[in-house]
């Protein structure tokens, strides 16, 4: 398992991984902006008949994303995308050859967590400078509370409002556990393998679903530490309810193992 962990680390390294050639714009606190074109690289759409949820590429033929995604059978991935209404040219897509849905995920229960999915691709992505790999973090990473991170996607502008037609992004400061799962926040919801980030006037919203949280490590790298699961019920904005994302630290070792044994 060691050697596996090892190796997906060499794999990551060697390749580069969570440095953007055109850099982000994190200068501006909003609820949501258009993000600078290709400034997220490593974020894929995720489409069947049409555009369903988000994802993160993490090596050149891996895609990670939420488990409530994958409800179809047959999928593609649009890497280099950021205005969907419109052919930009560099635009990669990509069937999905194979899909890996966490084994103790239950459809029933989102709260009950393990809401996280791999998608082995039928052709590598060619890495350039608009497609590039997130950075994962380390087994049991933790975040600070009030660390700011970001959430990309071509979601709902607001809760029942239209669909992105650009690539959006959001600065989202992350919520500590101990804040999170107190009785008038998420409560019981908010597992220790969840992050809780935003709140209030900024969240990820319905089509952001499986895209990443991303998160700028000490190093200068963006991590994908989180991959986007739910928010309330009552609308994506709602006080002292944040978004909630996968903790992807807390599933290292699965990733690693099924990205190995496939």
């Amino acid at each position: 398992m060691e050697l596996v962990l090892l190796l997906l680390l060499v794999v990551t390294t060697v390749s580069g991984c969570g440095v953007p050639s055109y850099q982000p714009n994190t200068s501006r606190v909003v609820n949501g902006e258009e993000a600078r074109p290709y400034s997220w690289p490593w974020q894929i759409s995720l489409e069947s008949f049409f555009p369903t949820c988000g994802g993160t590429l993490i090596a050149p033929n891996w895609v990670l994303t939420a488990a409530h995604c994958i409800t179809f059978h047959t999928y593609r991935v649009v890497l280099a995308e950021h205005d969907m209404k419109k052919e930009e040219g560099p635009e990669q897509s990509i069937m999905v050859a194979k899909m890996f849905i966490h084994p103790k995920w239950n459809s029933n229960c989102v709260s009950c967590g393990n809401d996280i999915a791999l998608l082995k691709l039928e052709k590598s992505a060619v890495i350039n400078d608009k497609v590039q790999l997130a950075c994962l973090p380390q087994q049991g990473d933790t975040l600070a509370h009030n660390q700011p991170c970001y959430v990309t996607g071509w979601g709902r502008l607001s809760s029942g409002g239209p669909q992105a037609t650009t690539l959006q992004q959001a600065l989202l400061p992350v919520v500590g556990h101990s804040v999170c799962s107190q009785n008038d926040w998420w409560g019981s919801s908010a597992k220790t393998t969840m992050i809780c980030a935003g709140g209030e006037s900024k969240s990820a919203c319905h089509g952001d679903s499986g895209g990443p949280l991303n998160c700028k490590g000490r190093d200068g790298k963006w991590y994908v530490q989180g991959v986007t699961s739910f928010v309330d019920g009552r609308g994506c904005n709602t006080p002292q309810k944040p978004t909630m994302f996968t903790r992807v630290a807390s599933f290292i070792p699965w990733i690693s193992e099924t990205m190995a044994q496939n």
